[in-house]
């Protein structure tokens, strides 16, 4: 008795797509089941498109890892696709003295990550480069881009099907299942109502990720982590872009601030901002402009105010809850859950469209040295 297809991979978002594409080019037989009706439709295309440096993340952790390796793949996935990107790098700026410490905190996490390239810059050298930022010191990361992340997308889309590879739209996941055969049976809904097995099984299915991992039974000792929903807006700025270059204040925490991107068509947005939400909702909240318009002014006191207009809003799968610690993205293979074949990703927020690629190499890995011990 064998399976329906050998690998079946739960969500097609930039990391789901990023996965089954290194599955593919491992020889695995791969069907990606997505739940909407176009790829990447949720945190995948609802963020800030930055490629990473690797700057802020705990040194050793998978985001840093994963990050860095992944800036590296990325970079060279999109030239040799035509995927549109480019290095248009990135300025932390300090707003008054009393954060210079915390910038070289930042310099120094960033050196121990492998991120050798950055360089202080004080308030006149900042404004030679960035004419509008308010600043008395910045850090500047010649290694961050922006990328057109639906180009991104398409582009392993392709790859996935060039190497025989399929990806199954309007087919959401409804629970999964263990067969007396030790196969993975998948019950899905919508369109394509009904059930598929596999002998392999990667979960990427983000903001759903909790919900569906517990569907399935697992062995004594181990609980699929909860996610929890943080939501965030953006507006974008008509006109002509103030910034070349993406420009970051001081992080709080696990938060990034307010950064002011530019995206590959040259358009400035600021965002996101950050609210804690019990259920998915994308609606937009412009009574928030006031909040938004003081912490800018921060660094962009010349925001005219009348320019910005809302844009998008985006939900990122967090595996803490605020005030809590921030932990490290959670790839749970065999070794963690105790099932042969499964590897199931969670929390998978920034930098996980950066690491996408380096993801894609690590489950890829598992699951090969998985099937190695099974034979």
């Amino acid at each position: 008795m064998s399976a329906d297809v050998e690998t079946v991979v739960v969500g097609a978002g930039a990391v789901g797509l990023a996965v089954a594409r290194a599955l593919t080019i491992a020889g695995h037989e791969v069907m990606v089941l997505e739940q909407h009706a176009l790829i990447g439709s949720e945190t995948s295309s609802r963020n800030s498109e930055v490629i990473h440096a690797g700057i802020y993340y705990p040194p050793g952790s998978l985001r840093a890892v994963l990050c860095v390796r992944g800036k590296a793949l990325i970079y060279r996935f999109c030239a040799e696709n035509n995927v549109g990107h480019a290095r248009c790098g990135k300025l932390i700026a300090a707003s008054h003295d009393g954060q210079l410490p915390k910038l070289a905190a930042i310099k120094a996490t960033a050196e121990r990550n492998g991120v050798t390239d950055l360089e202080p810059l004080g308030a006149n050298a900042a404004r030679a480069l960035e004419p509008e930022l308010a600043c008395v010191a910045a850090l500047i990361s010649p290694s961050t881009g922006l990328i057109d992340s639906h180009g991104y997308m398409l582009a392993l889309h392709g790859h996935i099907e060039a190497n025989g590879g399929s990806v199954i739209l309007r087919c959401p996941v409804e629970r999964v299942e263990r067969t007396g055969a030790g196969f993975y049976r998948l019950v899905t809904g919508g369109e394509s109502p009904g059930a598929i097995t596999c002998r392999n099984l990667v979960m990427s299915a983000g903001l759903s990720a909790t919900r569906l991992a517990r569907t399935l039974s697992y062995g004594a000792g181990y609980a699929p982590p909860e996610t929890y929903y943080a939501k965030g807006q953006y507006y974008a700025l008509s006109g002509p872009s103030p910034f070349k270059r993406h420009i970051y204040p001081m992080p709080d925490g696990a938060w990034l601030g307010l950064h002011a991107t530019v995206d590959i068509g040259g358009r400035c947005k600021f965002g996101p901002d950050i609210e804690w939400v019990p259920a998915i909702d994308y609606g937009f909240a412009p009574e928030k402009l006031e909040k938004f318009l003081s912490f800018i002014r921060g660094y962009y006191p010349g925001l005219d105010a009348s320019r910005l207009h809302p844009d998008y809003t985006g939900i990122r799968p967090k595996l803490y809850r605020e005030g809590e610690p921030v932990p490290d993205f959670a790839i749970h293979g065999p070794d963690k859950h105790g099932l042969p074949g499964l590897v199931a990703l969670f929390g998978i927020e920034s930098p996980g469209l950066t690491a996408s690629l380096a993801i894609g190499e690590m489950v890829a890995a598992i699951l090969g040295h998985s099937a190695a011990v099974m034979a």
